[in-house]
């Protein structure tokens, strides 16, 4: 991307000046060097989302943004349905509350290296993955309704998980204001067997040694202890959420006109946060939401009940398990006036700071733990988010390490076979029931996660506090 199309603010932020219908700038937060990496589609993308109605303050990207649909991934914005403000589907995305769950095992790296391959074979066989991947919960349109109202709660109390989980999740593990009446039965039909799957794409289950510390104190808040090992889970709502973007995009690109609303691309299709349609997205948004909260309990369950069988233990109490596609009622200071603001994530990650009353009360001191998935071969980080976050970007920090090639381009690039071999001569076992889903995902695919982790603590988003080391991968 060509950086004089932007105003310098500092190192790590870039500012472009509205023009042609943008309400708001636009700012990205990125080094020189990560910016010149992204593809324009991001200035494209970053720039209309500052066209739609109701925007407030700013549209953003984050240092991991890249071309994403309607809204790049990796951006942010908030709106106010008291001044016309829109719910977008593009907005959030198709795999809807999309996020990372970290747990801690206690255990340390030679205990895990001495059965790791084992290890390795156990998780894949008992962590259902890949494309149209199915479980062993079968939801009859009762248990369906009551997933979806229930999150994360509604596993625990049937025995996929632990109550004291909840004080570890996002939202205590459910989304208010969910309606299963907002979710087709088309959605619903394929989610039916779907429940405790990772599915496809990026997503996995890794068994990750914790390798550096940089924060010792809010690390020890965290439970992270170098040498020790935690088990990661970045998955979603699987085929519902896909659905819900869906069936919900066509309709918003429909219905604009008759809202008077101009779409500056098809891609951003929205409705007023106060329309019924948009109302009605929003409910079933929420429930999707609940339905990645719950899939992502019950992977972690399905991973405890590996880990007994080979540690004679109780483990994997959770660290903490955050979004990163979501659409959240939130109260954020715009010149000094507190309001309540719709906040978009889309390849986001919410990164409230220390004090914060979202918080659960024994991290409150300390900050939100801040997850941010790497390659399967550059390993992960753990941030902290920090006060300086809201004024930045609502509170808002990156989500991964952000893709610089296509899938497409990196199967041309790649065999699977041949990244799994690489990633083995590094100590790393990789199980997947999809070689050429390795080969979209190899490591040289994506950005250096590091360069991203160290923009967004030099932007103020959050702080850096451990960086963890793949061991094992399982996924889709």
């Amino acid at each position: 991307m060509d950086v004089s199309r932007f105003e310098k603010l500092s190192e790590t932020a870039w500012r472009i000046a509205p023009f042609e219908g943008m309400r708001v700038p636009a700012i990205v937060y990125a080094t020189e060097d990560l910016m010149t990496e992204m593809d324009d589609k991001v200035f494209d993308q970053v720039t209309n989302v500052a066209k739609l109605p109701g925007i407030v303050r700013a549209s953003y990207a984050m240092p991991d943004a890249h071309w994403g649909y309607g809204f790049p991934i990796g951006g942010v914005a908030a709106f106010d349905a008291d001044e016309g403000g829109v719910v977008s589907a593009g907005g959030v995305g198709f795999d809807v509350s999309c996020g990372v769950r970290t747990h801690l095992t206690h255990l340390t790296r030679e205990q895990v290296v001495s059965v790791q391959q084992e290890l390795a074979d156990a998780l894949f066989e008992h962590v259902p993955a890949g494309v149209g991947s199915e479980g062993e919960i079968a939801l009859d349109a009762q248990g369906m309704n009551a997933m979806l109202l229930g999150g994360a709660q509604w596993a625990i109390e049937r025995g996929f998980g632990r109550p004291e989980d909840l004080d570890r999740i996002e939202e205590r593990g459910c989304a208010s204001g969910a309606d299963p009446a907002a979710v087709s039965e088309h959605a619903r039909k394929r989610q039916r067997r779907e429940m405790g799957t990772l599915g496809s794409g990026n997503h996995y289950l890794e068994v990750q040694e914790v390798a550096e510390i940089f924060d010792d104190e809010i690390a020890a808040a965290y439970g992270l202890v170098k040498g020790e090992c935690v088990v990661t889970i970045h998955c979603g709502s699987r085929g519902l959420g896909h659905q819900i973007g869906t069936e919900y995009l066509r309709e918003m690109v429909l219905s604009a006109p008759n809202y008077g609303i101009e779409l500056p691309d098809r891609e951003l299709a929205c409705a007023p946060i106060k329309s019924e349609l948009g109302q009605k997205y929003l409910s079933a948004m929420r429930a999707a939401i609940n339905c990645a909260l719950a899939n992502r309990e019950i992977i972690g369950h399905l991973a405890r009940q590996v880990f007994a069988r080979f540690f004679a233990q109780e483990g994997l109490p959770l660290m903490f398990d955050v979004s990163h596609n979501t659409c959240k009622v939130e109260r954020h200071a715009i010149d000094g006036e507190t309001r309540q603001l719709f906040v978009h994530r889309k390849g986001a990650t919410r990164a409230f700071g220390p004090g914060h009353e979202g918080l659960p009360e024994a991290l409150r001191p300390y900050g939100q733990p801040v997850l941010i998935g790497g390659s399967m071969g550059a390993g992960s980080y753990v941030l902290a988010g920090v006060k300086t976050s809201e004024p930045q970007a609502f509170s808002s920090a990156c989500h991964g390490a952000g893709r610089r090639m296509s899938r497409h381009a990196a199967t041309r690039t790649w065999g699977g076979r041949q990244v799994v071999d690489d990633l083995r001569a590094q100590g790393i076992i990789v199980k997947s029931p999809s070689l050429r889903g390795v080969a979209e995902e190899a490591p040289g695919a994506y950005k250096d996660v590091r360069a991203v982790v160290d923009s967004a603590e030099a932007a103020g988003l959050a702080r850096k506090v451990a960086f963890l080391k793949p061991l094992i991968c399982v996924k889709g």
